[in-house]
């Protein structure tokens, strides 16, 4: 059986894209750019197409040749250059973890904040083991080995350093979830929900976590379409939107459609329970289940 290359990685994807960006932004070709850099012209469309890396100082060559002189937009492009061979954590995971999921674990990894509209779900951000193991049993398609279902709980679970990191600051997670979420019941073991509620209430008291529920007199809102996550970046990098669904997700990018989903999250975060209101609808629900 031959080899399969491996698939680029995200960074390096964003990066050559990006590259690509400022080459056109300038007006030149790719073969007219290769030819002022001294490169074969193979040699640049590799780069812009994730399949060979740069290095920070071809970046600086390349931005001097593009005539771009913002200088923090070059250093973003030199700390992803470093940085975009590298594979994540994740990788010790195996094939466990798919492309769709390794892609959405690398943005996490980089943001500074997550704008998370879940529906039914607690984001796998704030969950706990027990009820990681019940969604993800019972949602994979298809259906996981007891062995790959723990590996996936490990991986949620290793998601959530990003926030407490101490190495930058930690990451903002703005979630809003349903009232039904509150009410779950998985298979009458109200303890999976009771571990879950308790923590909800204890992550809510932290600076870097806001938590909404959107109550059941809501009506209709846009987060009826389905679950969404705005990813946010520093600047230069723009803000990805991902998509779930049964096949493990997708992104939208560009700057229109990623400002729909801005204002659907503010509409989103209008409809729903302040944070203090939600606080204590969680609060409620706790008692109700301990009685």
């Amino acid at each position: 059986m031959p080899n399969q290359r491996a698939k680029p990685t995200l960074r390096r994807r964003r990066l050559g894209g990006l590259l690509a960006d400022c080459r056109d932004k300038a007006g030149l070709s790719g073969e007219d750019a290769a030819a002022l850099m001294g490169w074969h012209h193979t040699k640049l469309s590799k780069v812009e197409n994730a399949r060979a890396g740069v290095t920070p100082k071809d970046i600086d060559l390349l931005m001097s040749t593009y005539g771009v002189t913002d200088t923090d937009l070059i250093s973003a492009l030199q700390g992803l250059a470093r940085d975009a061979g590298k594979q994540g954590w994740w990788a010790t995971y195996g094939d466990v973890v798919a492309n769709p999921y390794r892609d959405y674990l690398s943005l996490e990894s980089d943001a500074v904040g997550i704008r998370f509209y879940g529906g039914h779900l607690v984001p796998g951000l704030l969950q706990r083991p027990g009820y990681a193991k019940a969604i993800i049993t019972g949602t994979a398609m298809p259906p996981r080995t007891p062995q790959e279902v723990q590996a996936l709980v490990d991986v949620r679970m290793a998601r959530q350093a990003v926030l407490s990191r101490t190495d930058r600051s930690p990451l903002k997670l703005r979630a809003v979830i349903h009232q039904s979420v509150l009410q779950q019941d998985f298979r009458g073991d109200q303890s999976i929900m009771l571990d879950q509620l308790n923590h909800l209430l204890y992550m809510s008291e932290r600076t870097n976590i806001t938590i909404q529920v959107m109550p059941m007199s809501a009506g209709a809102h846009p987060g009826l379409l389905g679950l969404f996550s705005v990813v946010d970046f520093e600047k230069p990098w723009p803000t990805v939107v991902q998509l779930e669904n049964i096949l493990g997700g997708t992104f939208v990018e560009g700057t229109a459609d990623v400002q729909q989903f801005d204002d659907a999250f503010e509409a989103i975060v209008a409809d729903a329970l302040s944070v203090d209101a939600s606080r204590k609808a969680i609060m409620n629900r706790i008692e109700e289940i301990r009685r």
